[in-house]
């Protein structure tokens, strides 16, 4: 860390005395490579600490005990077991017990099993999952195989956000009521991100034909409910305090789908535009994506290597920033006509922006990724909709549900229906054997040249113009394109 930083400013002071005008740009973008370099090794160093500090469960490894703590997280049901998240005194404990039990986020409970240090395994692709890594990034450090979990009270945990937990269950609940399976877990994960409702045969056949993001949520999803939220108090609220609004509805819904990676970087993104909105500023969203990837960072920096989901969402979202524009002015203006242009854009530019990663962490690249996504995409926020608002309506009464209910069905069937369908065909997805990490960058490096060969465009950074006073939730973007001369 003293070297990094030590060089760093050796070369910053070298540069800045021989400084023209023209190199004040590169002197400062040395200067903070080096600087976020050592930053971020101090930072990770910091948070490391906690593995050296003397802990009372690393006695207990490999023993049968019997320990106390309240559920911290809201239990992930699994087709074959729940998953809980326990704190016992100051450690986290991953908990994998009967899927039939009952158990809620607050909960106080006795927990009775073997405790283990978590251990890496082979995915069925081959690729090494380095286990330990992604629950260190999670703060959890010891997993109970198989423990037996017994419920003392239920006075744990935060109020709020069980009550938030509580409605999300109520609100499940009444969706299951009006549409069936498989068709009902397709519906939630595409509104609540539960992605472990689809089941393990529907989960595979959306990996492998590059559609399993519509069941992460994202920026996509916030935006939704930001819109939603701005547009219903346009005509009761000034825009300062709908702005206020829209930041509470952005936090209590990243609260209630599980605070994913995916979905705090989006969260941060949103807030920073509603900010710009309500200050008359100019939304950036490369500005905004730096931000959120700083901040989450700064908080927690072992995502950067240990969390696949960050990794994928901050590319994906870099790359509609700065290669969707790049097809944009080569693709056809005709492509517009049929109503195709942006979702091809937009899985064109994620698919290349996360490819590299892709086949490094999964192994599996999916050949028809393209044309599923041109075909399921437009239908994705009507589904939505209908979904939300049958289960909406189910709350009050399943009868008056049940036509919204059957509109629903109707998409999601289409939805589930086309990606079988093309994940069925020979050759849908195809494996990719591991290789080093040492050849992702240079992926990403050939990647990039490709395109700045191809193409030969300077585009402008996305800017989002964001009115001081609107009616409606409208953005509008303005991507400038013009060929180098």
């Amino acid at each position: 860390m003293l070297w990094v930083g030590c060089l760093g400013t050796g070369l910053f002071l070298i540069l800045w005395r021989r400084r023209s005008k023209a190199q004040v740009i590169g002197i400062w973008i040395v200067a903070l490579c080096f600087a976020g370099s050592s930053l971020g090794m101090f930072r990770v160093a910091w948070d490391e600490r906690s593995l050296v500090t003397p802990s009372s469960l690393a006695t207990k490894i490999g023993e049968n005990s019997e320990l106390i703590g309240t559920v911290v997280r809201e239990p992930d049901r699994r087709a074959q077991s729940t998953q809980l998240t326990v704190l016992v005194e100051t450690e986290k404990i991953l908990v994998l017990t009967d899927r039939h039990t009952i158990v809620r986020y607050g909960d106080v409970v006795t927990l009775r099993g073997k405790l283990t240090a978590p251990q890496s395994f082979v995915t069925d692709l081959g690729r090494e999952f380095d286990y330990p890594g992604y629950l260190q990034s999670k703060g959890i450090h010891y997993v109970m195989s198989f423990g037996e979990v017994e419920v003392e009270r239920s006075d744990g945990g935060n109020r709020i956000f069980a009550r938030i937990l509580a409605w999300k269950e109520a609100y499940m609940n009444a969706v299951k009521a009006v549409v069936p399976e498989p068709e009902v877990g397709l519906g939630l994960g595409l509104i609540l991100g539960v992605k472990q409702a689809l089941g393990d045969e529907l989960e595979t056949a959306f990996r492998q034909t590059g559609v399993i993001h519509i069941v992460v949520l994202s920026g996509y999803n916030i935006m939704i409910i930001v819109g939603f939220v701005m547009t219903i108090l346009a005509r009761i609220l000034p825009l300062r305090l709908r702005v206020i609004a829209g930041i509470i509805s952005i936090v209590v819904f990243a609260l209630l789908v599980g605070a994913g990676a995916s979905v705090i970087r989006a969260s941060i993104m949103a807030s920073i535009a509603l900010a710009a909105l309500a200050l008359g500023r100019r939304y950036v969203m490369m500005r905004a994506l730096c931000i959120a990837g700083f901040i989450m960072l700064l908080i927690n920096p072992l995502l950067l290597v240990h969390d696949v989901g960050f990794q994928l969402s901050f590319m994906a979202t870099l790359g509609l920033i700065l290669v969707a524009p790049q097809f944009e002015v080569a693709l056809l203006d005709s492509l517009s006509k049929i109503g195709v242009k942006e979702f091809l854009i937009a899985t064109l530019a994620t698919q290349v922006a996360v490819l590299p990663l892709l086949l490094y962490h999964i192994g599996e690249f999916s050949v028809v990724a393209l044309v599923v996504n041109v075909l399921v995409l437009p239908l994705v926020p009507l589904a939505m909709l209908a979904t939300f608002v049958a289960g909406l309506v189910a709350l009050v009464s399943v009868g008056m549900a049940l036509p919204f209910a059957l509109v629903a069905y109707g998409f999601l069937t289409y939805i589930i229906n086309v990606v079988m369908w093309f994940a069925s065909l020979p050759y849908a997805a195809l494996s990719v054997p591991s290789f080093p990490f040492i050849l992702v960058p240079l992926m990403y490096a050939c990647i990039g040249y490709g395109i700045f060969r191809k193409f030969k465009y300077d585009t402008c950074l996305p800017v989002y113009n964001l009115p001081s006073d609107v009616d409606e939730w409208t953005i509008e973007v303005e991507t400038i394109a013009t060929k180098k001369s």
